[in-house]
């Protein structure tokens, strides 16, 4: 039996930049500050999708699967009760957006929607608030996590990147 490479040389910053067990992110290393305080010229290089009053939409640089977005507050805050009710609504105004756009751009078969609280949870950004909506298919679990310990996803993100701000950009049009 002869063994093929499996190259993702994308997941090499995440290896490199990833923080030592039990530390605590700082605001200033959040990279969802970062995006928000960062000129939206920048927006395609950062991922981000669209960029709300009081939220951010970003695609998840290490996706768990094909149009993994992340919906975060502009504010840094880690504690959901710590959101204003404008921030609350606006938020979850973009996951029902955002669920709308991915599937008329990737059409999903379903979706799994989740915030993880603390680090304990899962949360691998536990001092900024943050949704996940990890779009999920027929059959998109197969052998590869199982006996490769990888996934794999089939576009690349800036590719994905140009095709939900293209759809949000026409949606913006029809709603005129």
């Amino acid at each position: 039996m002869s063994h093929q490479q499996l190259w993702a040389p994308w997941r090499l910053a995440y290896v490199q930049n990833s923080e030592p067990k039990g530390s605590q992110p700082l605001k200033a290393s959040c990279f969802l500050c970062g995006y928000r305080d960062d000129d939206s010229a920048n927006d395609p290089k950062n991922l981000v999708v669209l960029r709300g009053e009081h939220s951010i939409v970003v695609l998840n640089r290490f996706p768990y699967n094909n149009g993994h977005l992340l919906i975060a507050p502009r504010e840094h805050k880690a504690d959901l009760r710590d959101l204003n009710d404008a921030e609350l609504l606006e938020t979850n105004h973009l996951l029902q957006k955002m669920i709308g756009s991915l599937e008329n751009v990737i059409s999903p078969d379903g979706f799994n929607v989740g915030l993880n609280l603390g680090r304990v949870a899962g949360a691998g950004l536990p001092g900024h608030l943050h949704w996940h909506i990890v779009p999920r298919w027929n059959g998109d679990t197969n052998f590869m996590p199982i006996l490769g310990e990888a996934k794999v996803i089939p576009q690349a993100l800036d590719a994905l990147h140009e095709l939900l701000t293209k759809e949000l950009s026409s949606e913006t049009g029809r709603a005129s």
